[in-house]
Parts: C-alpha cells; sequence; structure tokens
C-alpha cells in the first residue's frame, strides 16, 4: 500500500468532552479559520472549520449525488476503480463490512469515487454493485471526470490519487491512498483510516459508533 504523510494537513486536534452525551469527540480534519455565523438568531464569532468542497457526480443508477445526497447523514468514501490489481480488492472487502455492519442503520451511508471514469462505466458499475448484493440506494459509487475525481480526492478529503504517467500496465495506471473516510452531517471530516487493514477498519468502527452518538 501507498502510505503518505499528514504534514500539510492542518488537523484540529482536542478531545472536547460532549455536555449532552459525555463522550470524546473526534477530532476536524482541515484548515480552521474564525469567521461570523448565526447562533439563535444572533451573529457570533467561532472557528469554521473546513468542510468537502461542492461535488456532482453520477452513480450507478445514473442519479445526480450531491453533498446535499448526505445531507444530515455520517457518510464514508473512498477512492477506487474496479481493475486496480494492487490495494482496491483489499479497499472492496473492507468497506463491504463496513457496509454489512450499518446497512439497516439510516443514519449511515457510503459513497465510493472511481479514479478510472473512463473504464469504468456505469454499466460497469452496476454490475459490481449487483454481483456484491449491495442496495445502490445506501452506497453510491460515482464517476466525474478524472480531473473532477482526482481533484477532490487530493484537496478535499485529503487522500492520494494521480495517474502514474511511467505505468501503463492495465490496473496499474493510477496510484492512490486506501483511505477510508469519515464525514459527518455538517460535512466535516472527523476520521481517516487503513481501507487496506482489518484492524484500522475496526477503529473507524468505533469512530462511526462514537459520531452517531455526538450526533443525537
Amino acid at each position: 500500500m501507498y502510505k503518505f504523510t499528514f504534514g500539510f494537513i492542518l488537523i484540529a486536534f482536542g478531545a472536547i468532552i460532549s455536555c449532552n452525551n459525555a463522550v470524546n469527540r473526534l477530532p476536524i480534519y482541515g484548515e480552521r479559520t474564525l469567521g461570523k455565523i448565526m447562533v439563535d438568531g444572533k451573529e457570533v464569532t467561532d472557528t469554521i472549520y473546513q468542510t468537502v468542497p461542492q461535488f456532482n457526480f453520477i452513480d450507478q443508477d445514473s442519479n445526480i449525488v450531491t453533498n446535499e445526497t448526505f445531507k444530515g447523514k455520517i457518510y464514508i468514501a473512498d477512492f477506487v476503480f474496479l481493475s486496480c490489481k494492487s490495494i482496491c480488492p483489499k479497499m472492496h472487502v473492507q468497506m463491504k463490512r463496513l457496509y454489512d455492519k450499518y446497512k439497516d442503520n439510516t443514519q449511515v451511508v457510503f459513497l465510493s469515487h472511481t479514479i478510472d471514469p473512463a473504464n469504468d462505466t456505469l454499466e460497469r458499475i452496476k454490475k459490481f454493485m449487483l454481483a456484491n448484493n449491495i442496495e445502490t440506494a445506501k452506497w453510491h459509487m460515482v464517476r466525474g471526470t478524472e480531473d473532477e475525481i482526482l481533484a477532490i480526492s487530493n484537496k478535499g478529503y485529503f487522500s492520494i490519487a494521480y495517474r502514474d504517467s511511467t505505468n501503463t500496465e492495465p490496473g496499474q495506471e493510477f496510484q492512490h491512498s486506501g483511505w477510508m473516510i469519515l464525514v459527518d452531517a455538517q460535512q466535516h471530516i472527523r476520521s481517516m483510516k487503513d481501507g487496506t487493514d482489518q484492524f484500522e477498519v475496526d477503529a473507524l468502527i468505533k469512530d462511526i459508533d462514537k459520531l452517531l452518538i455526538e450526533k443525537l
């Protein structure tokens, strides 16, 4: 698997105890600034945290998928491609494991992005979802242009994905990290775990459960 450092990421760490549910809150990843927000009809100065950029993609059922699709939901995102011969098969297994665990929880949904839209047609993606008994309203696998997908991976989700110009062998044209990324109902990134590692995904499950409590 390809390992990358987080030196460029500003992470809002801090174990903040929730007054309502007495759990340690997960950190918020990304840049933060001071700005004006409305609280109870009054404008106050508060910390504004980075959110997932606006996106507009198409899923396996030809539905338009945007940030609004996940309004009020927790979701887990990843970046893969179906002909991948390196880390993607392991990621598929672990993402399906998460899906099976939370498929009856209406607060948790899934978002996979193909980084190889030229070959991962909607028909091919649909066949993949059906072959894995995935309810497609619960798990969206989306296509955009290659530039759009790579840009939101690298800049929006702090995941690494790029076309490897030195390798044209089928299934190895792209290099990418295996992060599974947990996004909260306000579109903040709250956890990132190695999606090829069962124990890392075990830790992600704990983070999902913690975020569900925080959301109450």
